[in-house]
C-alpha cells in the first residue's frame, strides 16, 4: 500500500496520476484502494483462512463481488484475515452461517451504493455537472482520493457506529410501544411522500434539471426525517418511504416536510400518505398491508395534503399540534374501501 502511494505521488513516474493527464488504469486504482496486492486464488484464500470454499464463495457473492475463474489470482491477505474473522465468529457460536450471510449481504449492498454514490459526487465535483470526465479529471480524482482516503475511513467508521447507536435507540422505542416484538411484526407509523406531477415535470426538464429536482427533494426530505429521529427507509426518485416509532412523530414530520419543501416559495408540491399499523421489517425495508395502505393514501391525496388511515387518526387524538378532518371513504386498489382523514397543523385561536 505504501509503495503504491509513492508511485501515485511521484512526479517522474509516468504511471502516476499527477505526472500526466493519462487516464488511470484499473491496476492503479486497485493499488491505491486495496490493502496489498492479490496473492490467492478462490481455493487458496479459503484454505489459508481455514474456511470451507463453499462458504467463502457464498460470502463473496453476498458481499456483491463477481465470481472469479478458478485460476485467477484475485484475493489479498486482507481477504484471508476477513475470512478468519468469520471462522472465529462461527467457531465461538456467536452467529450462525445464515446470519453471517445476511449480514454480509447487508454490508455488500449498502457499501456498493455508498461507493457508487461517492464516486459520482467526486466525478461531478471535478469534471463539472453534466460533463464527461476527461483523462486529466480521472487522474485528479485519483489524486484527491489518495489524500482523503484515511480521513474518509475514519469518518465512515464513526458515522457507522453513530448510526448503529441511533438504530438501537429507535428499536428500544419501538419495543416499548410493542408488546410482542418477538413475533417479527412491529406496529409503527409508515409514510410515503410523493412529488406531484413528476412524470409531466420530467418531460419539461433536461437531464441536469431533473437530477437537481430529485436531489433537492431527497436531500431536504432526508434532513427533515433525520431531524425528527425517524428513519428514511428508501428513496425512489420522486418518492420517499420513511418510518417513525410513534404516530405523533410521523405526523409532525409530514407537516414539517411540506413546509420545508416550500421554504423558498417555488419548491415542489408533494402529497403524503401516513398509516399506523403492523409491518414486517426485512433487509432494512418494511413490508405488509400498512405499507401498502400508506402508498394508496399517497396516491389518493391532493397536492400539498396529508392523508392518514383510521388507526393513525385514533392514535393522534389529543395531540396538540395537529387536527384531523374525516373525508368520504375511498376505494384503495387491493385493499377495498378505506377511511382517510386529512391531517393539518392546528390553527392558533383567532
Amino acid at each position: 500500500m505504501g509503495e503504491s502511494r509513492t508511485d501515485c505521488r511521484s512526479e517522474g513516474d509516468e504511471h502516476g496520476p499527477r505526472a500526466t493527464s493519462r487516464r488511470p488504469t484499473a491496476e492503479q486504482i486497485e493499488r491505491l484502494l486495496l490493502p496489498g496486492p492479490p496473492r490467492y486464488t478462490r481455493k487458496q484464500v479459503a484454505e489459508a483462512a481455514g474456511v470451507p470454499q463453499e462458504l467463502a464463495e457464498r460470502i463473496w457473492r453476498a458481499l456483491g463481488f463477481a465470481t472469479h475463474p478458478d485460476d485467477a489470482v484475485a484475493f489479498t491477505d486482507a481477504d484471508v484475515a476477513a475470512l478468519r474473522r468469520v471462522r472465529t465468529i462461527l467457531a465461538e457460536d456467536l452467529l450462525g452461517e445464515r446470519t453471517v450471510i445476511r449480514l454480509a449481504r447487508a454490508l455488500g449492498q449498502t457499501t456498493a451504493r455508498l461507493a457508487q454514490w461517492q464516486a459520482e459526487i467526486m466525478i461531478s465535483a471535478v469534471s463539472g455537472e453534466g460533463g464527461a470526465p476527461s483523462d486529466r479529471d480521472m487522474a485528479r480524482i485519483l489524486e484527491i482520493a489518495e489524500r482523503l482516503l484515511p480521513d474518509f475511513e475514519t469518518v465512515l467508521l464513526h458515522v457507522w457506529r453513530a448510526q448503529l447507536a441511533a438504530a438501537g435507540t429507535r428499536l428500544l422505542t419501538v419495543a416499548d410501544l410493542n408488546d410482542d416484538i418477538a413475533s417479527g411484526k412491529l406496529t409503527i407509523a409508515v409514510g410515503f411522500a410523493d412529488l406531484v406531477s413528476f412524470t409531466q415535470v420530467s418531460r419539461e426538464l433536461d437531464e441536469r434539471g431533473l437530477a437537481e429536482l430529485v436531489e433537492g427533494f431527497e436531500s431536504r426530505a432526508s434532513d427533515v426525517v433525520a431531524a425528527h429521529g425517524a428513519r428514511l427507509v428508501k428513496t425512489l426518485g420522486d418518492e420517499i418511504l420513511f418510518t417513525a416509532a410513534a404516530p405523533e412523530i410521523a405526523a409532525v414530520l409530514a407537516l414539517d416536510l411540506i413546509r420545508a419543501l416550500k421554504e423558498d416559495g417555488d419548491g415542489p408540491d408533494v402529497r403524503i400518505g401516513l398509516a399506523y399499523g403492523p409491518v414486517v421489517p426485512m433487509m432494512g425495508d418494511v413490508f405488509g398491508t400498512t405499507v401498502n395502505l400508506a402508498a394508496r393514501l399517497t396516491a389518493i391525496a391532493r397536492p400539498g395534503t396529508i392523508l392518514v388511515n383510521e388507526e393513525m387518526a385514533l392514535a393522534l387524538d389529543g395531540v396538540a399540534e395537529v387536527e384531523l378532518h374525516r373525508i368520504r371513504r375511498r376505494p384503495a386498489r387491493g385493499l377495498g374501501m378505506v377511511q382517510p382523514y386529512v391531517l393539518r397543523a392546528k390553527r392558533a385561536p383567532a
